[in-house]
């Protein structure tokens, strides 16, 4: 065989078989270091052959691009389905891979990149008998064009290659014969990693990589006339990193660590340079009977193999390229011709350029006849305005004409229409809702010519790849929008995109401990110990953290008895550990698709590309992210419950945003369950803001990102905005373009229009340089430019200096005022919906949870406003919470799913037969469990029917919940003894059934108790209603009477934790903030590091808590405390109920001595006493700085 002169350099060499981090639980290495590794070496070319999927593939060939080395792409599949290689593991009762024989294949050229898409498609949707030779000949004869196809590396772990290790050398020649009558390029592959022979038997398949099994192989290569090529099976880039494979190999098959569980005996299987490989192929010519001339060929074929497997990135593999459906299907659904998803289907037509320049053309028309149509229908053809709103479009018209991109608005546009057409509320985010072309074209509601919003934000002409439109539709319904998309673009043109879950500190420590053996009880302490941080901060935590490095776990950290488990943790730091499908991610393309990216089905049976939201916009795919917005399904049923109950259709898309009500409620700072400003920063934020227009909300939700908290924005937009300072707008001809933000620089596009005023450049190339402000490498590149430009439209040095200063630190703070402006439209409804319909908002909200806080808070909130809040009712509930009028008042309530344990068909059963007249007809008439009837027995459903009272004071003679547990337990006995339900022998009637038993009415406690274990939510009582004297006797402040207190006034607060956040701040030392509920209202606290090193352990784990603090005034409406103590509140209500118990009563004082003393006494150094709550009943996030 001729070899190209250019692979007999002896100093080269070219990795064919290389697995990176991305196959999943394999390889260790991520496939940017494998590209790094290769140039190190200096390697012209490099592969990376994942197993069963191509998830790195595109981040290789970039990071290749990158660092000047060739890619190679291949895939590595098992002969068989991966579910016929299971066994059963060791623990867990789930099955583990088997060491299926395998086979590498590489692509060449477009045609062979097509082909591994399709093999890897069709090994996941193929079944477990599969003929994968017989798949690779279907697809062989399709798709093979000239020089370009498939490349079979038959390694020691084929089919092939096991058959040669147990010297059947007649078996290994059919099954080669058999390979090379697929028509794909069949090519032997050696590895040796220098196992001894007397530790891998040849009977033992699971690694047969011997320097013996490797001569073998090649002897039967020569014998057979077939070509050789030597690799290194390689699974990680650095010898140190092969423990950490021993890990994901115990872990991928669920069992201990054993010498007969892992894929290696020795640390061989890196990436190694030529001069390592040429030393290994010295050693297998000897081991064979061949000679170093030998060696050197099989040196030159691997070369010459690995040159021939090179791709292009952008011609192969498709990158820089733009996909979108065709014109006629995004026009003519019925025309569209949906090609059957087989592997032998001819390849999809590559559309040529003067074609897709025809569609581009015939699109831009129909773009432009549906824009002027609405521009019509909204009448702003004409009237005040007209002039600018066609000038405007004109101007979008003509980007997307020069970008050739109408396709893409039709595409977006169809898939809005499609949302509504079934009935889901959507609406846009992101950039997309500063385009005009959006706005009529329904895609986003807002007009971006109200709002000063720009094109070049989302789109200039300066930006080649697709722009980026994100839609929120209800989040219960995403699965159905999904479902329409498909149906209507078709399964050839659509797909989901995926995500990979990776390991975190959790994940790595418990799949390190089972690896080792560890108990699983203690494992899982030590990984619930740390919070939501990366694997690779570990041992930090354990260092800086209070609560870490107090606990045993830090005590064995600092003596180094966790070293070495710590750095397997450590070095499974974000490997892959799943594939899974993307929360939003849709991508549409042409008939292409399936050629271009393979697919697999996802848990929720969706086809799901292999290639993550980066890549698929890489490879020039339309992605679309359908959100799932939990906000817009509450106001959607708010909308319903209404319509219901008030008779009235509100269109909430058409609400004006100037109702003075609305904004009154949002600066009251009672804002708990709106989108997207109800956190405790939130609340504080729009208390000293006082919001008054739609542009205000806008800004707020702009100052509230990490940037500008951490930047410190706030305060001086606030300063201004209060009258305490006079705004500085840097330059009198730069007062337009900050008047609404007072001076301050808060949005990108302040930012491009800065840029454009001072330098004279185009809003496009304001843009460009705006993006470049956030590499801090391309700053002296910028600040080069803009000096000179600046200074010569006659700005001051001064002035260009203080410029420069606030573009410079921007790239940390600043937002687009678009997303801001989409994001702004739901929080302004949703706000609307809550003061003119708060009933309908309560239950819209308590049904779909769509904020941060707990169901339990939301319940007290709506007391709070005036909203009553009635029981579980057996007839009355319905399975979600649901609008109902009591005297005269609209309240709210509790659906049947929210009881604890009860199914959906329990639900049904009780909805179809109700209403019921007692206790014994419920159990008759609707399939419900015991233990179902028996927690509707504690929750109060059945109260109105048996005229059980609402007090606690029972009356004699009347039946008590007591008595219907009983009861209940009566009904099951009579069935278990073959009753059954229809030959019962209680009468029905009202209160007939069951007779009072005389046994005590539950008490308050006992109810509150088991309303929080049952419903997860008070009902009856507030849980800090049973407090009430202690609060009294230290004199605790209430949440309704915070804002009467002087600013850095000391006080106790008590409360019910309902959420914490430790979200990152300016100073980058972690700040707690707590919110507590004590049934007056939310209060926020903050407790800095100062205070932590004490608290920490009972802050995070304690559900009630007594706190001490200092109070800071942020305006008339604005105030948080600053935690200086805290305590569990169950420890501190025990030590006041023993020290005022008194021989002649209770002495109230004495007992709040006693608490304070308790307080005083190294309690929270001292105890690791923790309450918990019946069931997690507080919100923790990283959250958001405020």
């Amino acid at each position: 065989m001729a070899i190209d002169s250019g692979a007999r350099l002896m100093g080269e060499f070219i990795h064919l078989h290389v697995a990176s981090g991305f196959s999943l639980r394999y390889g260790a290495a991520f496939p940017e270091r494998i590209a790094e590794r290769a140039a190190e070496l200096e390697m012209p070319a490099v592969a990376l052959t994942d197993r069963e999927g191509l998830y790195g593939a595109v981040r290789f060939a970039n990071a290749c691009t990158d660092v000047g080395v060739a890619a190679i792409i291949g895939v590595d599949v098992p002969l068989v389905h991966s579910g016929a290689a299971m066994a059963a593991p060791m623990f867990g009762g789930a099955v583990a891979d088997t060491r299926p024989e395998r086979i590498t294949v590489l692509a060449r050229g477009a045609a062979g990149m097509v082909g591994i898409n399709r093999l890897t498609s069709a090994h996941h949707a193929d079944g477990i008998s599969v003929d994968v030779v017989q798949r690779v000949a279907e697809i062989v004869s399709v798709v093979a064009a000239a020089d370009e196809g498939l490349t079979v590396l038959l390694g020691p772990n084929s089919d092939v290659g096991r058959a040669v290790a147990q010297r059947k050398y007649q078996q290994a020649h059919d099954l080669l014969r058999r390979w090379r009558e697929t028509g794909a390029e069949i090519v032997c592959e050696i590895v040796s990693h220098r196992s001894r022979d007397a530790i891998v038997p040849a009977t033992d398949f699971g690694m047969p990589l011997s320097t013996l099994n490797a001569a073998r192989m090649w002897q039967f290569a020569e014998a057979q006339h077939a070509p050789t090529v030597l690799t290194n099976a390689v699974r990680f880039v650095d010898p140190s990193q092969a423990r950490v494979t021993d890990i994901l190999d115990a872990t991928r098959r669920l069992v201990p660590l054993s010498h007969k569980n892992v894929d290696r005996t020795n640390g061989e299987g890196y990436l190694k340079s030529a001069d390592e490989m040429r030393t290994i192929a010295n050693e297998i010519a000897e081991a064979g009977g061949f000679n170093s001339a030998d060696a050197d060929h099989l040196i030159a074929m691997t070369n010459h193999y690995g040159r021939r497997a090179i791709i292009d990135p952008q011609l192969d593999l498709g990158i820089g390229s733009i996909h979108v459906p065709e014109l006629d299907v995004i026009m003519n659904p019925e025309r569209r011709i949906v090609v059957p998803a087989t592997w032998d289907r001819p390849a999809a037509p590559r559309r040529t350029a003067a074609v897709i320049q025809a569609e581009a053309a015939e699109a831009d028309i129909v773009l432009r006849q549906r824009c002027e149509s609405a521009l019509a229908f909204r009448g702003f053809d004409s009237g005040p305005g007209a002039q600018r709103m066609r000038t405007r479009l004109e101007e979008e018209f003509e980007v997307v004409r020069h970008l050739g991109f109408a396709a893409y608005f039709l595409t977006v546009a169809e898939v809005v229409k499609l949302t509504r057409d079934i009935g889901v509320r959507v609406a846009a985010r992101g950039s997309g809702a500063g385009s005009f072309i959006n706005h009529l074209l329904g895609i986003s509601v807002l007009n971006p010519l109200d709002y000063d919003l720009i094109m070049e934000r989302f789109l200039s002409p300066l930006r080649s790849s697709l722009p980026d439109i994100d839609i929120d539709v209800e989040s219960h319904r995403r699965l159905d929008v999904y479902s329409a998309v498909f149906e209507r673009f078709g399964g050839d043109r659509v797909a989901c995109v995926s995500m990979m879950d990776t390991y975190r500190v959790r994940h790595a420590i418990r799949d390190v401990g089972n690896a080792l053996g560890l108990p699983r009880a203690e494992v899982d302490a030590f990984a619930k110990a740390f919070p939501h941080i990366r694997a690779r901060d570990a041992r930090m935590a354990l260092q800086e953290l209070p609560e870490l490095r107090r606990s045993g776990f830090g005590a064995l950290a600092r003596t180094g008895q966790l070293n070495q488990f710590l750095d397997l943790v450590e070095g499974l730091d974000g490997l892959p550990r799943n594939v899974a499908l993307h929360p939003c991610g849709v991508l549409l393309s042409d008939s292409s698709l399936l050629d271009r990216t393979p697919v697999q089905a996802s848990g929720a049976d969706f086809p799901m590309s292999h290639y993550d939201k980066d890549d698929v916009e890489t490879l020039g795919f339309l992605k679309l992210d359908i959100l799932g917005i939990r906000m817009q399904s509450a106001m959607s049923f708010a909308l319903s419950e209404i319509e219901r109950t008030e008779g009235t259709q509100v269109e909430l898309d058409e609400v004006p945003f100037d109702d003075p009500a609305t904004y009154e409620l949002i600066s009251s700072t009672k804002t708990l369950g709106c989108f997207q400003i109800e956190s405790p920063g939130q609340r504080e934020l729009v208390g000293k803001f006082g919001p008054e227009t739609f542009e205000d909300i806008i800004i707020d939700i702009s100052l509230f990102r990490p940037g500008p908290v951490k930047s410190d924005m706030v305060t001086p937009f606030l300063t201004a905005r209060q009258g305490w300072k006079k705004p500085e707008f840097l330059h009198p001809r730069l007062k337009p373009i900050l008047e609404s933000t007072c001076g301050v620089v808060v949005f990108h596009e302040q930012v491009i229009k800065i840029v454009a005023e001072m330098t004279g450049c185009s809003l496009a190339e304001a843009d460009e340089v705006r993006r470049g402000l956030g590499s801090w490498e391309k700053h002296d590149v910028v600040r080069g430019w803009f000096y000179p430009e600046a200074l010569r439209r006659d700005f001051d040095l001064e002035v260009v200096d203080r410029v420069w200063d606030v573009l410079r630190a921007f790239a940390s703070f600043g937002f687009c005022k678009a997303h801001a402006g989409a994001f702004a439209v739901p929080t302004y409804q949703s706000a609307w919906l809550k003061t003119h319909h708060p009933a309908a908002f309560y239950a819209g909200v308590l049904t779909h949870d769509p904020g941060m806080y707990p169901k339990r808070l939301i319940i007290e909130d709506a007391r709070q406003m005036g909203v009553p809040v009635l029981g579980l009712d057996i007839n009355r509930s319905k399975s979600e919470f649901v609008v109902e009028e009591v005297e005269g008042v609209l309240g709210i309530r509790i659906g049947l799913s929210q009881l604890k344990g009860i199914s959906d068909a329990e639900v049904e059963s009780i909805l179809e037969a109700a209403p019921f007249v007692d206790i014994n007809d419920v159990w008759n008439r609707a399939s419900i469990s015991r233990p179902t009837m028996e927690r509707f027995v504690l929750a109060g459903a059945f109260d109105e029917i048996h005229r059980i009272s609402s007090s606690t004071r029972q009356r004699h003679g009347a039946t008590s919940r007591r008595d219907l547990l009983v009861h209940v337990a009566e009904l099951e006995r009579w069935r278990s003894t073959g009753g059954g339900r229809e030959a019962m022998l209680f009468d029905s009637g009202p209160g007939a059934i069951p007779l009072a038993t005389g046994l005590p009415e539950m008490d308050a406690t006992e109810r509150v108790q088991a309303e929080l274990e049952i419903l997860g939510m008070e009902v009856s009582h507030h849980v800090m209603d049973f407090h009430e004297p202690l609060m009294a006797a230290l004199g605790v402040t209430r949440a309704r009477d915070l804002l009467g207190t002087r600013s850095r006034q000391e006080v106790l607060i008590a409360g019910v934790k309902v959420a914490t956040q430790t979200p990152p701040v300016r100073s980058g030392k972690r700040v707690i903030f707590v919110t507590l509920d004590d049934s007056t209202g939310p209060i926020d606290a903050a407790f800095f590091e100062d205070a932590q090193a004490d608290y920490s352990h009972t802050l995070l784990n304690s559900w009630t808590l007594l706190m001490r603090g200092v109070t800071r005034r942020t305006g008339p409406r604005g105030i948080s405390v600053r935690g200086t103590g805290c305590w569990s509140l169950a420890d501190v209500q025990e030590v006041f109920n023993a020290g005022s118990a008194k021989p002649w009563g209770l002495d109230k004082e004495a007992g709040a001595q006693a608490v304070m003393d308790f307080i005083e006494n190294d309690y929270a150094i001292s105890s690791n006493v923790t309450i918990p709550a019946p069931q997690k009943l507080w919100h923790t996030s990283p959250g958001i700085a405020g």
